[in-house]
């Protein structure tokens, strides 16, 4: 900051020197201050902190001072000395502090006692100057709790009329004679206690003490105030001699402030001139605004007047002729604004030129003085008098009041004939199709003063694309028989309606003869469906057992096939729906197809393991999935698909059944065995063979698994899983020791990358719960930050988990702890470690930190991991 600008925001600098030495002044250095730093800590008023950053320091032991005229280190004392003082000075009260254990600042709330008037005489090194009186002029507060968080104000007093004022942002406030304020006569505040050294104390946040004296009479002397704050941390003084103390007390004590002098306060001539020309500046202005304002209070009283001079002249005589017709919309905004449009009579006026008596609810009549009063000052038109009636416009509105009436009796009376057609009873004579549909909407809609558009397309739903009748097996064909009046009152209101599109009112008598061609590719789709439908019902008779999905017993002599459980799904679903639903599901994929893409081209061996089996009271089954792996079928059944859907036998992939012992993981020339999940089998296949008691039966395979590029796309697939980006997980925040079974078992459920979730922390009966947006890359260290920002565990009490073990290691990875989307971790709060203020860190975690070098995920060289928290687990 530039020295001059010091100046002119706190006044001159004053000196300060720092002396060092054992007996004399061995060293001592002069510097220019602008401010002092006071500690508060441990001290309770102004006068304790200055004796502390004035008091004398020693220099023992490590922290010996280096001579430089002996080239030693030696003992000596240090302290600092005042040397002069400036006409402003300013204290920074040291309101923070560092704390080593949590590294981070903490805000010191104790009250701080400063007074108003101040002597720093007995302060200086040379105390010759013993009538250095300060005044308090200024007050910076701070409001809030957290070191990068809170609100500042600004207490300052108006030096001319001794008034204080607060500066809130925008908001300016009057204060009093006191910098927090006026006290009242009516205060509830307790009244000052006496103390043993003759002081009277009264302890406040933010408010004024008076002190000094024993009586009750001194208190009425504003100069022995002493004031206390909770969040004051700068105090600005300001130099006074005797003669501003008596202006200031004669003011308190109701002097005018006519009689006081105030051109002795001190102002820098720049900041006198500069707020002489704004005063000027806002004179000139207020001048030239009330001008404005004076001319345009007389002319909205002029608008008055003439408003209701108008108005009173508006009413027109019964023996008076002549009138004029005006735009009741127009006579509106020429009454409310106060620049009035034009005269515009347009709204009002008929094609003709004329007034129509449609619009006799929107227009008023004037009388003749008033019409002539608005044309001639605002000109405009068309003059519309009282037999400027349109004649023509009355002419059709009878003739459009006719017509709608003999429509809707003829209406009416055909009504029933339409009701009679639609029952199926239509007399003799011409007679034409039109649709049924078409036909039961008609009768359904109310009777109308004229056609609309629904009554246009009477056989639109009838006409093939080749401009012929439809059949009526077609979807939407159905008709129905009408008789020739009734046509004729159809076509003449589509015809009105729509009188350009004439193919959806196509003329189709009752004789004629449904389109050829789309007769005959109905009768092609209808067989088609028809052979389709029993080839459905076929594979239902021939797979009876296998289309209900049920599990079913397995015997080790027999013969089974492997399918893909998905396409046996689809396959399912495709049988199984006839009628309306037959064409929704489509057919599965080609069988053959489907089984080629199970074996690899490098080994020519399978691709997926078979199921799990199950043994259970002797019976063996598997485990079923809809969606997932492999399914064994019966050899019967695989042998009816071949046929079905045109597969060769030999490419099936056959299973059978073996046993192994229970401490025998694989047979000789095995492959591809599946042990059941039950860890002891007591109970054997056939009760006659007691061998097979310690046997667990497992599937061999033909071809055999190909363990090698299973393990391959097993790797792929969890490297594709662990790549993921701003994902969702679920955290819950459990109450207690251990999470329910149902958060733990949570993680096993099948993610949903399209499913939308919210952000929003929601309750349960044992926690809250919230969705946290994450990445692959995102370390331990800044999910528990995000926990605590959430729930507000601090990050050393969280016991985080995923199911039933414990994520340690913030600088680890998610993806290094097989964190996937859509996982469900819980976490437990310790409430070893006590709550303490995270602004900090919370911020410190949105600073853009320096990339670190691309490394391995697995190694924890992850370039994302932040370099604060491998200090924090390295100082842990």
């Amino acid at each position: 900051m530039p020295k001059l600008l010091c100046k002119i925001c706190f006044g001159e600098p004053y000196q300060m020197s720092h002396v060092c030495g054992k007996d004399s002044e061995a060293s001592s250095k002069m510097e220019d201050f602008y401010e002092l730093e006071l500690n508060i800590k441990g001290f309770d008023n102004l006068d304790e902190s200055l004796d502390d950053y004035l008091s004398l320091e020693e220099l023992r032991g490590e922290n010996q001072y280096f001579c430089e005229s002996c080239f030693t280190r030696v003992d000596a004392t240090r302290c600092i000395k005042l040397r002069s003082l400036p006409a402003v000075l300013n204290f920074q009260l040291k309101r923070y502090v560092f704390l080593p254990k949590t590294t981070t600042k903490k805000k010191i709330t104790s009250a701080f006692k400063f007074p108003r008037r101040l002597n720093m005489g007995k302060r200086l090194w040379d105390p010759s100057e013993s009538g250095l009186m300060y005044d308090l002029s200024a007050i910076l507060i701070h409001k809030g709790t957290a070191v990068n968080s809170g609100h500042y104000v600004a207490h300052i007093k108006d030096e001319s009329s001794g008034q204080w004022w607060e500066f809130d942002d925008e908001h300016v406030s009057k204060l009093g004679y006191h910098p927090f304020g006026e006290v009242t006569s009516n205060s509830s505040a307790p009244k000052p206690k006496l103390n043993c050294s003759g002081q009277v104390e009264s302890i406040a946040n933010g408010k004024h003490l008076k002190t000094d004296q024993t009586t009750d009479s001194d208190f009425s002397n504003p100069i022995h105030e002493i004031f206390s704050s909770t969040d004051a941390y700068m105090l600005m003084y300001n130099r006074v001699t005797d003669k501003e103390t008596n202006i200031y007390l004669n003011r308190k004590c109701g002097a005018n402030d006519m009689d006081i002098d105030v051109k002795n306060s001190s102002l820098p001539p720049h900041l006198s001139n500069e707020i002489e020309a704004l005063n000027a500046s806002y004179a000139h202005a207020c001048e030239d605004y009330q001008h404005r304002k004076d001319r345009q209070v007389s002319y909205i009283t002029e608008r008055r007047q003439e408003v209701k001079s108008v108005l009173s002249e508006a009413p027109v005589d019964p023996l008076e002729d002549s009138y004029f017709w005006v735009s009741t919309e127009w006579l509106r905004q020429w009454a409310d604004n106060i620049t009035p449009p034009c005269l515009d009579n347009s709204l009002i006026q008929c094609i003709h030129g004329k007034v129509p008596v449609s619009m006799v609810t929107s227009m008023k009549r004037l009388s003749n003085t008033a019409w002539q009063k608005l044309l001639s000052k605002y000109g405009g038109g068309p003059t519309l008098s009282g037999d400027d009636y349109c004649i023509d416009c009355l002419k059709d509105r009878a003739k459009n009041a006719a017509c709608a009436d003999d429509y809707r009796d003829r209406r009416a009376s055909l009504r029933q004939v339409a009701e009679a057609a639609l029952a199926g009873d239509c007399p003799d004579g011409a007679s034409y199709y039109v649709s049924k549909t078409w036909l039961v909407q008609w009768l359904r809609r109310k009777n109308a003063d004229s056609p609309c558009d629904a009554d246009a397309g009477p056989t639109a739903s009838l006409r093939c694309p080749h401009g012929n009748l439809l059949p009526e097996q077609a979807a939407g064909a159905k008709r129905v028989v009408v008789p020739e009046n009734l046509w004729l009152f159809f076509f003449e209101s589509a015809s009105t309606v729509r009188p350009d599109d004439m193919l959806n009112s196509s003329v189709f008598p009752a004789d004629s003869e449904p389109c050829e061609i789309c007769s005959r590719e109905l009768t092609e789709v209808a067989c088609m469906e028809d052979t389709l439908r029993e080839a459905k019902l076929k594979q239902r008779q021939n797979h009876d057992k296998l289309i209900l999905g049920k599990s079913f017993a397995l015997y080790p002599d027999c013969k089974y096939f492997l399918v893909p459980s998905s396409w046996l799904t689809q396959w399912r679903a495709y049988v199984t729906a006839t009628g309306k639903n037959m064409s929704s599901f489509a057919e599965p994929q080609n069988l053959e197809v489907t089984m080629n893409s199970l074996i690899c081209d490098k080994h020519s061996r399978l691709l997926e393991r078979a199921l799990e089996l199950v043994c259970k009271r002797g019976v063996i089954t598997q485990k079923v999935s809809s969606t997932d792996g492999l399914t064994l079928i019966p050899e019967s059944d695989w042998m009816l698909f071949c046929e079905e859907w045109n597969v060769l036998e030999g490419k099936g992939i056959s299973a059978e059944i073996a046993f192994s012992n229970s401490t025998t993981n694989k047979l000789s020339g095995s492959c591809g065995e599946m042990p059941i999940l039950e860890e002891d089998l007591n109970r054997s296949i056939d009760d006659g063979n007691d061998e097979l008691e310690s046997k667990r039966p497992f599937i061999i395979t033909h071809p055999e698994v190909c363990e090698d590029c299973i393990g391959e796309r097993e790797s792929c697939e969890l490297i594709r899983k662990l790549n993921y980006c701003d994902e969702n997980i679920c955290v819950y925040l459990v109450r207690g020791k251990d999470a329910p079974r149902s958060i733990k078992e949570a993680s096993l459920n099948i993610f949903e990358p399209d499913r939308r979730t919210s952000k929003r922390s929601r309750k349960t009966s044992f926690g809250n719960s919230i969705n946290l947006r994450v990445s692959g890359t995102t370390s331990i260290y800044q999910l528990k930050m995000m926990i605590w920002e959430a729930f507000g565990v601090v990050k050393e009490n969280q016991k985080l988990h995923k199911g039933t073990v414990e994520i340690e290691g913030d600088s680890a990875t998610l993806a290094d702890k097989s964190v996937f989307p859509g996982d469900v971790l819980w976490v437990t709060d310790s409430e070893i470690h006590e709550n303490r203020d995270i602004a900090d860190e919370l911020s410190e975690q949105k600073i853009d930190l320096q990339q670190a070098e691309e490394g391995f995920r697995g190694t924890l060289l992850t370039s994302d991991v932040s370099v604060q928290a491998f200090q924090d687990t390295s100082s842990g």
